[in-house]
């Protein structure tokens, strides 16, 4: 079955923990992922040319205050995902920060935060792509790295192929 024609958006994903190793999530107040548990992130300001790298630290700031670099980011991930919900494709980078969180954001219009241990985020209300691809990609990858693509076309299993791996 062909892919759609829709809208390619490019995104960002950041992992934060707290001192405790405890990551640090946002229950979403808008779409996308309304009333639903995940990391911060946001889209790319392309008309602008910001890189993911920039992103992710604009993100960083805006979304929780606290204030990085692009060298407290890890990259781990890259992932192409093709009509996630039928609405568009993603290109997503994954960061990992290196510099821990000395405590928890305040709450912001899109969301209010909180602090889970690995295994407790498995029982939280979170999108089923984050439960069967997101989560398990960083608990494999988040020291090295890998690129993937995703076919999230509705009505048929995610299909997700390596393209590129490299474990630390």
């Amino acid at each position: 079955m062909p892919t759609p024609a829709l809208a390619y958006k490019i995104a960002v994903l950041v992992f934060l923990e707290n001192t405790a190793g405890e990551l640090l999530l946002m229950l979403r107040a808008k779409p996308p992922n309304l009333g639903v548990w995940s990391p911060i992130g946001g889209k790319l300001e392309t008309a602008h040319g910001e890189s993911p790298y920039e992103c992710a630290v604009r993100e960083t700031w805006e979304e929780t205050g606290h204030r990085v670099s692009a060298a407290d980011l890890h990259l781990f991930a890259i992932i192409a995902e093709k009509a996630y919900e039928g609405q568009s494709h993603w290109l997503m980078f994954l960061f990992r920060c290196r510099v821990p969180l000395p405590a928890l954001p305040p709450d912001i219009k899109e969301g209010r935060f909180a602090f889970f241990s690995r295994e407790a985020i498995d029982a939280l209300p979170i999108p089923d792509t984050d439960r069967n691809a997101l989560w398990p990609i960083y608990d494999r990858h988040r020291d090295g790295f890998v690129a993937l693509k995703a076919d999230c076309a509705p009505g048929r299993p995610i299909v997700v192929e390596t393209e590129e791996i490299f474990r630390c």
